[in-house]
């Protein structure tokens, strides 16, 4: 029975998750919802702009804090382990929701396309974005990701077996193409707002801050020399050449001892 309260537990957090990602696309894009980054409660110029900021801070705080493993050894102290992923599933889907909710927009224009094949590129762009975050969540484990599998796993009564260390497809290109989405999709607009901006730097400031000092320190943790070795060959966030097809061209590569 509380295996299956577990489960219950992470499918709602699920759903919470998944219509919140949903509304994102919505958020960012500005359509089809009551608030988004250039639609919702007017504010005077300077408390919008702290407003946001106090916003977007909360959310980082809160998505990188619980993400690290000495708050996790925390949580799971007091909290069946099982369900310490879907937890913070939940707590950041609340985090986003208070920030979609009581975001102020900033209306000032800073660009506007109007050449019609150029808008439908960047809203085509902006779809990819979205689409490669997705759909790089199921090459990884999308439902280890969101904390199913670990409650689905203890509903059966089998033991949590962390996932292997593994490429495929776009992170053979890069390492966090998850994080290369949500930068396209931000950026790839017809209609650039300050307060658009406003989102999109602060939200790309905070990935490469959190993925380079961060989530990768952690994983070299987690996974040591293999990870260190992908660093090597794979960039971080941009596609370009592999550091190791330079070395090919160049010259032999130098043995690495194990």
């Amino acid at each position: 029975m509380r295996g299956v309260l577990y489960l219950l537990y992470g499918t709602v957090c699920y759903i919470v998750f998944f219509l919140t990602f949903l509304y994102a696309i919505a958020f960012v894009g500005d359509f089809l919802a009551p608030y988004t980054v250039d639609r919702g409660r007017a504010a005077p110029t300077a408390a919008a702009l702290a407003i946001d900021l106090i916003l977007l801070g909360v959310f980082a705080v809160q998505h990188s804090g619980m993400a690290r493993r000495g708050f996790k050894r925390w949580l799971t102290g007091w909290l069946p382990e099982p369900m310490e992923r879907s937890t913070y599933v939940l707590v950041s889907s609340a985090a986003l929701i208070l920030l979609y909710w009581q975001w102020r927009p900033l209306p000032a224009l800073v660009w506007e396309v109007q050449v019609p094949w150029s808008v439908d590129l960047l809203y085509a762009l902006s779809a990819a974005g979205w689409l490669l975050v997705l759909t790089g969540t199921f090459l990884i484990d999308h439902f280890d990701l969101f904390g199913l599998r670990q409650v689905w796993l203890r509903a059966r009564g089998r033991a949590y077996t962390p996932l292997a260390f593994k490429r495929h497809l776009y992170y053979r290109l890069v390492r966090h193409p998850l994080m290369l989405g949500f930068v396209v999709a931000f950026w790839a607009t017809p209609r650039m707002t300050a307060g658009h901006l406003l989102f999109a730097a602060a939200a790309t400031g905070y990935i490469l801050v959190a993925v380079k000092f961060l989530e990768e320190r952690d994983l070299v943790a987690m996974h040591g020399e293999d990870y260190r070795r992908y660093q090597r060959e794979v960039p971080m966030l941009c596609p370009w050449p592999r550091p190791r097809q330079a070395a090919r061209a160049s010259g032999p590569r130098p043995q690495t001892q194990t």
